[in-house]
């Protein structure tokens, strides 16, 4: 398989406290990747490394390297927007824009470039459809945004980021505010996406990890303890921390 990003003994410092502590870790083109862990222990962070988003913290020093494809991303000579453009990101509560469920999808390409209404009505179905929203919402595109359930602003965020075209999604406990029947959409809606996209996610839920994901990455204290095939990684865990996380005597 393809290796879409490398991380190379990659520190990661909040002033004076490590937060991640020499990760390395491949992960592959066209797979969901998982990254599981207690509260506090890295998972957040390592996941704002593969795009930059640490950059907004104040007094964040980075060490070693990460690599997406042929381009190191914290070189100096590194496009940040380009950077962003090509890994969307999700976030733990849903974030719609304050505005038409149209214009939100249009927003990001609107910034990029100018668009034909005939081309942007396109792409902002083709978005849509992409994140199995289109048929809940294609009476009334002009309404606000915000009028839509919890579950349904979530896969609008991800219609939000597919229509930049990225190549890899970043989802950061993307189901943690939502009830099990938006949950397990969203869930179906990554399966359906790994055909095209990679994606990373960090989720508080092991069970949710075990259902979607290829890969899983167990963090401790800054630590990558473990990272297996899914199948292998919780059927048979090869380091003891990783058998008690699973099995619930901690975390």
């Amino acid at each position: 398989m393809k290796k879409v990003f490398d991380t190379q003994n990659l520190s990661l410092f909040y002033g004076k406290n490590q937060a991640l502590k020499n990760i390395n870790l491949s992960i592959f083109e066209k797979s969901v990747t998982a990254l599981i862990g207690p509260s506090g222990c890295g998972k957040s962070t390592f996941l704002r490394t593969l795009n930059r988003m640490n950059d907004l913290i104040p007094d964040v020093s980075i060490q070693g390297g990460v690599w997406f494809g042929d381009t190191s991303i914290y070189d100096k000579k590194t496009d940040v927007i380009d950077i962003r453009k090509r890994i969307g990101m999700v976030f733990q509560k849903p974030n719609p824009f304050p505005m038409s469920i149209y214009d939100n999808v249009a927003y990001g390409p609107r910034c990029q470039r100018n668009y034909s209404k005939k081309e942007m009505d396109a792409l902002v179905k083709e978005a849509l459809v992409k994140s199995a929203l289109y048929e809940e919402v294609k009476d009334r595109l002009q309404r606000s945004a915000l009028e839509l359930s919890g579950g349904q602003q979530q896969r609008l965020c991800i219609a939000r980021a597919l229509a930049m075209n990225p190549e890899v999604l970043l989802m950061d406990e993307p189901t943690s505010a939502l009830d099990p029947i938006a949950t397990a959409k969203i869930e179906e809606l990554i399966v359906e996406l790994k055909k095209n996209y990679t994606i990373v996610i960090v989720t508080h839920s092991m069970q949710q990890a075990a259902r979607i994901s290829d890969q899983t990455a167990f963090f401790l204290l800054g630590d990558l303890i473990e990272v297996e095939e899914t199948k292998t990684f919780f059927a048979t865990p090869k380091d003891p921390r990783s058998e008690s996380y699973i099995t619930g005597r901690f975390g």
